[in-house]
């Protein structure tokens, strides 16, 4: 299974949700062979499947207040008190939680396809960006629930850039994890496993290209090429090492 985070709207609010693509079966324990889903159509049942969610997060949730792990600051100070944080989460448990679940791919090309979208994107594109005027910010979205009408949205910068920032991961988060057949521990072993119970064919073995090479391939920028003459090119006579300054030593590093 691969989770991809997603903590943005259209408009930039605060939208933490989760992506996921899970695999139609597991491996066995043992390695020996491939256990496939009862069903074709779908994995779970999805009115069971956000029950069971809504219990999984709500649990956890609760276990992190009573470990005091969670921080109630500003608007929600009030909710550390025991007894307001109870009464926050009655109201949660009764309500119904929103999964969705898409119908099975058809081939690893739509799985990629469908990973690129959420996988290595920014919370606001370049070519939402329609202007910047008198402190203003304008860029274009999306409104769904009026048939995905394209708007254009307007913002002080300052409160802008506040939106932009909220989707900013703290340092050493991961956005994006893999779990069981493709867990990064033993992705190699187990895929190669799979593919032999499966009788599929083992991917070809691709080049590795530079960014330079990528960059041109996908949209036809060169950057070894002068962007004034347009003739001469960049050659690399040295590559400098990251600076240490002296008498830097990192606390972990610091000898006793």
């Amino acid at each position: 299974m691969t989770m991809v985070l997603h903590t943005w709207s259209q408009t930039l609010e605060h939208h933490i949700h989760v992506h996921c693509v899970v695999t139609g079966g597991a491996l066995a324990s043992n390695g020996d062979r491939w256990m496939p889903t009862k069903r074709r159509d779908f994995l779970f049942p999805v009115h069971a499947l956000s029950r069971v969610f809504r219990g999984k997060y709500l649990a956890a949730l609760h276990e992190a207040y009573t470990q005091e792990r969670l921080q109630c600051a500003g608007a929600l100070a009030p909710l550390g008190d025991a007894r307001t944080f109870q009464r926050f989460l009655v109201p949660l448990w009764q309500q119904p939680w929103v999964v969705y679940a898409k119908p099975p791919f058809a081939s690893a090309q739509q799985v990629i396809s469908y990973l690129g979208r959420y996988t290595h994107r920014v919370a606001l594109s370049n070519d939402r960006l329609v202007a910047m005027r008198d402190g203003q910010v304008m860029f274009r979205w999306c409104d769904r629930r009026h048939h995905t009408r394209p708007k254009v949205m307007t913002w002080a910068a300052e409160e802008f850039i506040r939106r932009f920032l909220l989707h900013v991961l703290p340092a050493g988060f991961m956005r994006i994890r893999h779990y069981g057949v493709v867990g990064n521990r033993c992705r190699t072993s187990k895929l190669i496993a799979c593919r032999r119970l499966l009788a599929q064919p083992v991917p070809p073995v691709v080049p590795r290209e530079s960014a330079a090479t990528v960059l041109r391939r996908l949209t036809g920028i060169d950057i070894a090429c002068c962007p004034q003459c347009r003739q001469g090119r960049l050659v690399v006579i040295a590559t400098l090492p990251p600076l240490r300054l002296p008498g830097l030593v990192s606390e972990t590093a610091r000898p006793p």
